[in-house]
């Protein structure tokens, strides 16, 4: 398996984001259980762009996480107006000692 960086570009409906959040997070939160999403979360808002997330993935392609993605309640919700996924080779830091030790 790889590890895949994923970036969400949020719509501007911050209330029908608040309003499906508990399930968007639910949703990853299963797929963190299941050992897919190794980390995830929302990037500091910014004035000169849109609310977004960063998402880092194991699995074996990136079509696959994307299709998988296709069942987070943000998605089907219209939330998330683009959706990036690349495979990622993490080379130096910290984390490759630790948690992402064995992975690359």
């Amino acid at each position: 398996m790889s590890l895949y960086a994923v970036h969400y570009s949020y719509s501007d409906d911050t209330a029908a984001r608040d309003e499906h959040r508990t399930a968007h997070r639910e949703f990853l939160a299963t797929l963190a259980a299941d050992g897919v999403v190794l980390i995830s979360g929302p990037y500091a808002a910014v004035d000169e762009a849109p609310d977004a997330a960063l998402l880092v993935l194991r699995g074996d392609s990136a079509a696959e996480l994307a299709e998988l993605l296709r069942e987070d309640p943000f998605q089907q919700q219209g939330l998330v107006e683009q959706v990036a996924v690349r495979e990622w080779t993490p080379v130096l830091g910290a984390w490759l000692e630790g948690p992402l030790s064995g992975e690359v």
